[in-house]
């Protein structure tokens, strides 16, 4: 019966294994980019709590002479 509700007989599809392989590994990759970018979110946070009156744009250096120009 449960073959018959998985559509065949027989084991299972090498394909299908891939792809279940694929799938996790990109959960572990996407996983993986969460935790950096919440450890990078929560650095920011402690560099803001630091300075709380000044705006972050106000701390960053640009020399506009050196600047690329925006693209059109």
């Amino acid at each position: 019966m449960a073959k018959a509700l998985l559509g065949y007989v027989g084991g299972s599809d090498p394909r299908l294994l891939a792809e279940m392989r694929r799938l996790q590994q990109r959960v572990q990759d996407l996983e993986s980019e969460l935790v950096r970018i919440q450890s990078e979110n929560d650095a920011l946070n402690a560099a803001a709590a630091q300075h709380p009156g000044e705006s972050m744009l106000n701390r960053i250096d640009i020399d506009v002479h050196q600047a690329e120009p925006a693209l059109t």
